[in-house]
């Protein structure tokens, strides 16, 4: 069946590009000829040939990154929380952060109108990316002068239960926290999408900041050295830096902490 499928795509593909590299290359195409090249390039060819190469590059196991949903290495996790789904939900909303949509197809065209338009958008929805092979549990926000393009996110997933990170240290989620600076392109598939400021400690470091800020964290233990600091490319292809620092907080509320 697999082999069925990639013969019907090959197929496709060929007759497809067939044809518009010949208007191209001829002068005879029309701008709408360069739209569909780009949209066949961006969302059907080029996802499923990075899905295929990363079968072959990507590790299957933990390594301290996110994946796209074609399995290009993503975002980095760089946030350890301790507490319930019930209080991350709770401490996240009184420190400023809005918990983001579902991708769908009515929240996807809500937030290009509203990034266009200059829009406020609180909710906009984040893109899939995958840790422990599912996508994030939640999402949550902040944009920036009520625009969309701008705007802090972080994505969290749940540990599987009884699950230890390298080293013999849990944690009941990991976040990977990220700042949106602008809109553009992908660098990998050409699809449109956000590109994210490359000092992810410092977003990773607000994101602790607005929660201790709002008094629902009693404890934050910085694990430097988790992984090596380096430097890479996230699965839009933006660059990113980080110095492997993994903070464990701890989520409680705000009576909870008082008493401590």
């Amino acid at each position: 069946m697999k082999i069925v499928r990639l013969s019907i795509f090959g197929l496709l593909a060929y007759v497809v590009y067939r044809d518009l590299l010949r208007d191209i290359l001829t002068d005879r195409v029309h701008i709408t000829a360069y739209v569909l090249f780009w949209l066949f390039s961006a969302y059907v060819v080029l996802p499923r040939i990075n899905r295929w190469l990363a079968l072959i590059y990507v590790p299957q196991y933990f390594i301290g990154r996110t994946t796209t949903a074609d399995g290009l290495l993503a975002d980095p996790v760089n946030l350890a929380m301790l507490g319930s789904e019930a209080d991350l939900r709770q401490a996240m909303s009184a420190a400023g952060w809005t918990e983001a949509d579902p991708v769908g197809v009515r929240t996807s065209l809500r937030i290009v109108i509203a990034s266009l338009a200059g829009r406020s958008y609180p909710g906009a929805p984040v893109s899939t990316l995958m840790l422990f092979g599912r996508p994030q549990t939640v999402a949550f926000q902040r944009q920036v002068d009520g625009n969309p393009r701008r705007r802090h996110h972080v994505r969290y997933w749940r540990t599987p239960e009884g699950w230890y990170l390298p080293g013999g240290k849990q944690a009941d989620w990991l976040g990977a926290a990220t700042y949106d600076r602008q809109v553009g392109l992908s660098l990998f598939t050409g699809q449109i999408t956000h590109k994210i400021d490359a000092d992810v400690d410092k977003e990773r470091d607000h994101v602790v900041r607005t929660l201790q800020e709002c008094g629902w964290v009693s404890d934050v233990e910085r694990v430097r050295h988790f992984t090596e600091g380096y430097h890479s490319r996230n699965g839009g292809g933006d660059r990113i830096r980080t110095d492997g620092t993994l903070p464990f907080v701890t989520i409680n509320k705000p009576s909870d902490v008082t008493a401590l």
